[in-house]
């Protein structure tokens, strides 16, 4: 259920530069026009610019850009993400959080974000630098009615968002390498992390957590990352809006999502590996048992990395060893 101040936020941008009355504020939202008066005044703390007329009513006359519930709300055109929205200043995980708001019954595309992680975290229990302000850290709690061999489909789906908004938005060529990092110029900007609670033939919810490097200079990258990390004003020389960078993300997930649950895996294995990294050339590949030198195919419905075998034949990848060449190598 939407919140009242998600309404009226709704309320004062369909008015755009018009004033609209308390009185109509207060009719629409079933609240006292006190109330509506309490509403305006938090959005004045937010930072939002508000002209108060007698016998007219309110008017926005600017909006803070910075990250906040009002302001990524503010403009947000989506159906069902991101309506139930988490924001923390400081927070130890979104993804930690994810996981204890879905046992507290959360709806489907609830989505947590914070300005600073303390403990963010990548696959295989990495940590995650998530400095106060200088990226995109958030989760998405999922609620899919899907069998859990279909999860890592979700992981591509998100590393496809991730680089559509990248490229149509930020003007950047983005890769995305198996499984799920996101590079640019062969470095890591973004990660994806999905993470599940299934019974043995469906899902009960996911938690898909996002880590987007925007704003680091290249001095506050960790000096152990620093050769295989970039961030997007690294490389574009611009600082960007968390803000609209953020309710880009959010839209372009639900409407991949959407497309998936209407199509089906076909259309995002299509994007996936429009920017898949290095797709069609040759790597060295290694597992347990062998290495060898192999051209990179295509990617299975099941997550699955498809790959030329040591005897030419074609070998489905799910834990490997690729060395990359160019931005290293990870297992």
């Amino acid at each position: 259920m939407e919140s009242t101040r998600t309404r009226l936020i709704a309320l004062l941008e369909e008015q755009a530069d018009d004033y609209i009355s308390g009185q109509q504020l207060s009719d629409q939202l079933h609240i006292s026009r006190t109330a509506v008066w309490k509403h305006m005044k938090e959005l004045e703390k937010d930072g939002y610019e508000i002209e108060a007329v007698s016998r007219k009513g309110y008017r926005i006359v600017s909006s803070p850009d910075k990250v906040s519930l009002n302001t990524l709300q503010w403009g947000l055109k989506t159906e069902w993400v991101g309506k139930q929205l988490i924001h923390h200043r400081q927070i130890d995980s979104t993804q930690r959080m994810g996981h204890e708001l879905a046992k507290q019954h959360y709806p489907h595309g609830t989505v947590i974000i914070a300005d600073e992680q303390l403990e963010g975290k990548g696959r295989m229990e990495r940590n995650w630098y998530s400095p106060q302000g200088e990226g995109i850290w958030m989760s998405f709690l999922l609620r899919p009615e899907l069998p859990p061999v279909h999860a890592p489909q979700l992981t591509l789906l998100a590393a496809a968002a991730v680089a559509e908004v990248l490229a149509e938005t930020c003007q950047v060529t983005p890769q995305i390498k198996w499984p799920n990092d996101v590079l640019i110029d062969h470095k890591k900007m973004a990660g994806i992390l999905t993470e599940m609670q299934a019974e043995h033939d469906h899902i009960q919810y996911v938690v898909l957590g996002m880590g987007i490097n925007m704003n680091q200079p290249a001095d506050s990258l960790a000096e152990d990352i620093h050769y295989k990390a970039t961030s997007l004003l690294i490389e574009t020389g611009e600082t960007w809006s968390l803000q609209f960078v953020t309710q880009a993300l959010l839209e372009k997930f639900e409407q991949l999502y959407d497309l998936y649950m209407r199509e089906g895996f076909p259309p995002i294995k299509s994007k996936w590996e429009a920017y898949g990294y290095r797709i069609g050339e040759r790597v060295s590949i290694s597992t347990m048992q062998e290495k060898w030198e192999g051209k990179l195919l295509n990617i299975e419905p099941d997550g699955a990395l498809n790959a030329e075998g040591p005897d030419g034949e074609e070998k489905k990848l799910y834990s490997a060893e690729i060395h990359w060449g160019k931005g290293g190598y990870y297992a």
